[in-house]
């Protein structure tokens, strides 16, 4: 999708209010904003929604279980998802509530206009109904007859009157949607999976109930007021709502969204019934619907029973709400399931953001201040170092197609090439030789080039780290804004001269766990496992996923190699993985390797172990290597990494 569009609406869904935010609420929003802020940036009129959906019979079962009035607790559970976003900074536009009256009068209007249009008419249904899903199902879903398919719990067999939406009706208007835009659902595995449902065959769709009565009544001139709205249909609504439909409409301009976001539980309501309504209203249909998936703990589903829900503000207040911004959106692709873990939080903190991005500040700021005192400037960085410039721009030319493909942690990967680019420049240019050997120009092009990979970074970084490349970029002698985003990305400007001052590390290290984890509630154990608390296979002994994960693993290149006098085994390395100053190894590995096979190749350090002496020189990590009947080799990674990137 390019920058064409010089609009965007983007939304998240509105939040049950059946309880607090998660990890999964976060991860949606985190998401919705960056766009909002990218689609800003880049100067596109936007509109970001998001808010609370508080209808139907579970909030009104879970306010009587608490002895409460039902708007009183709505309205208490919906503040704090207000509150969590204002806390995490997210930019929305609008916050809306499903019990506001505005959107209540909208949907009311939409009801009234599928009834003109035909699309609704009324009879009485039988069903299977989950109360937990708000959704029948036909019998043949059920599991053994009875339980709910999506979340497992009973449903009950409920008869009532209903008015129906004619969703039969629309089959092959939806058929071909997906046929004529083949990104309206994303990523497009879900759309095949959308394709194969309407495909089976659709049935018309309940959108009342008299069951109950937390809900919109339906419009006063049906005079029928013991129904109200199904929820799904209330809920829906609220993307135009929130524009102004069926009141003032001076916002439907917006309209439509360039981006649902929701996650893959809700996609069928969103991608079937959401556009059939849509049709039926004749409404333009949204561009894109973006399905992500869930977030597992260490590896296992997270459940209260467990007591290992991820509460997000404590995860930000630990380890800062930018670095988990940035993790949540780097570490799975956006339509699989994602784990949490602090070892991978850690890693990506001190990996990607310290060594890459942190350090290279650093390192600008150093040689400038050693060379030129202070003094940056990057007219002639063109002159020496176009290769350079060339490949960072291959890579900033791939990534807003990416991101508005919800390719994000693609967009983040690439977006890193650039700081590769930088630090291999560093390493093989050596400004410190330069500078003895006179070449002061060269050496203050190399600082420019430095400057202008970090300021296009930062750009291209500041939807998803708004704090952190504010700071980069004042370091740097601008600011970011549509104009300067305009300057630098799209017409390639040179920044001004300017000057640096010493500070504080972006991204200290950090060396342990901050947050206490609650181990989650065991299974009592049976008897025969009781006699041994390690098994073995094929005498090999098993260890928990947490000692494994005890270990760090990172990618290091061999800047160094010499060999260890009077012995016949050790040579002795200097291996860069992105700290400040490459590690000492002394590896056993002459018998296999010369120093000229190994500088400037990659391998797989151990980078926790604790230092070691051999033959009176600290050794500080371990090679990984295998040694058959053949010999020694190496492990190294299949294509060049990023220096520090952790194996896991």
């Amino acid at each position: 999708m390019s920058s064409c569009h010089k609009s965007s609406y983007i939304t998240t869904p509105i939040y049950y209010v059946n309880d607090v935010a998660h990890i999964g609420h976060a991860y949606t929003t985190i998401i919705a904003d960056t766009l909002a802020r990218y689609s800003r940036l880049i100067g596109h009129n936007t509109f970001f929604l998001t808010g609370t959906d508080e209808h139907g019979q579970k909030i009104e079962e879970s306010a009587k279980k608490r002895g409460r009035d039902t708007k009183e607790y709505a309205d208490e559970i919906s503040a704090t998802f207000r509150t969590l976003w204002d806390e995490f900074d997210i930019s929305y536009d609008k916050f809306i509530r499903t019990t506001d009256e505005y959107h209540k009068k909208g949907v009311q209007k939409a009801f009234t206009t599928m009834h003109e249009n035909g699309d609704i008419y009324k009879d009485t249904y039988k069903g299977h109904y989950c109360i937990s899903c708000e959704t029948f199902f036909p019998e043949l879903q059920l599991v053994d007859g009875e339980f709910c398919p999506d979340c497992g719990k009973s449903t009950n067999i409920v008869e009532e009157e209903s008015y129906f939406f004619r969703l039969s009706d629309y089959e092959d208007r939806l058929l071909a949607w997906y046929r004529d835009t083949p990104d309206c659902i994303l990523p497009r595995s879900k759309r095949n999976e959308v394709i194969r449902f309407v495909e089976g065959g659709l049935n018309d769709l309940s959108v009342t109930r008299t069951s109950f009565d937390w809900g919109v009544k339906i419009p006063e001139s049906f005079d029928d007021p013991k129904h109200v709205m199904y929820v799904w249909l209330d809920a829906l609504m609220n993307y135009v709502t929130a524009l102004g439909y069926g009141d003032d409409e001076k916002n439907m301009e917006f309209w439509p969204a360039r981006v649902h976001l929701i996650g893959k539980d809700i996609l069928r309501f969103h991608a079937i019934y959401w556009p059939a309504f849509l049709m039926s209203l004749d409404l333009p249909l949204p561009k894109h619907i973006g399905a992500h998936g869930w977030w597992t703990r260490n590896g296992e589903k997270m459940s209260k029973s467990k007591g290992n829900v991820v509460n997000p503000k404590e995860v930000a207040d630990a380890y800062g709400l930018e670095n988990f911004r940035y993790f949540m959106l780097r570490e799975v692709p956006f339509g699989g399931d994602g784990d949490f873990s602090q070892k991978a939080l850690i890693d990506r903190i001190n990996s990607d953001l310290g060594n890459d991005l942190g350090n290279l500040l650093n390192r600008l700021i150093g040689m400038s201040g050693k060379y030129f005192e202070g003094r940056v400037e990057c007219d002639l960085v063109e002159k020496y170092y176009k290769a350079e410039l060339d490949e960072v721009q291959i890579s900033l030319d791939k990534l807003e197609p990416m991101l508005f493909e919800l390719q994000l942690h693609r967009y983040l990967e690439e977006l890193w090439r650039p700081l590769t680019v930088a630090n291999r420049a560093i390493d093989r240019y050596q400004p410190w030789t330069m500078i003895k050997e006179g070449k002061t120009e060269e050496t203050m092009a190399l600082n420019g080039l430095i400057a202008t990979i970090l300021a296009k970074v930062s750009l291209m970084l500041h939807a998803v780290m708004p704090k952190t490349t504010t700071i980069i970029c004042n370091a740097l002698g601008f600011e970011i804004t549509p104009e300067s985003f305009e300057k630098v990305i799209r017409n390639g400007e040179i920044l001004v001269p300017f000057t640096t001052a010493k500070r504080d590390p972006l991204f200290p290290r950090i060396e342990g766990q901050l947050l206490v984890e609650k181990k989650p509630a065991e299974e009592p154990k049976k008897s025969e496992d009781k006699k041994k608390e390690v098994k073995k296979t094929e005498g090999i002994a098993l260890i928990g996923i947490d000692q494994f994960f005890a270990t760090s693993l990172k990618i290091g290149t061999i800047v160094k190699a010499e060999e260890v006098k009077k012995s016949k085994k050790l040579l002795l390395l200097q291996v860069d993985i992105g700290e400040d100053k490459p590690r000492q190894v002394v590896a056993g590995i002459k018998e296999w390797y010369s120093p000229d096979d190994l500088v400037g190749t990659q391998a797989c350090l151990v980078a926790n172990l604790k230092p070691a002496k051999l033959m009176g020189m600290k050794s500080e990590g371990m090679l990984l290597a295998a040694k058959d009947a053949d010999g020694l080799s190496l492990i190294r990674p299949e294509k060049p990494k990023t220096i520090g990137t952790p194996i896991s």
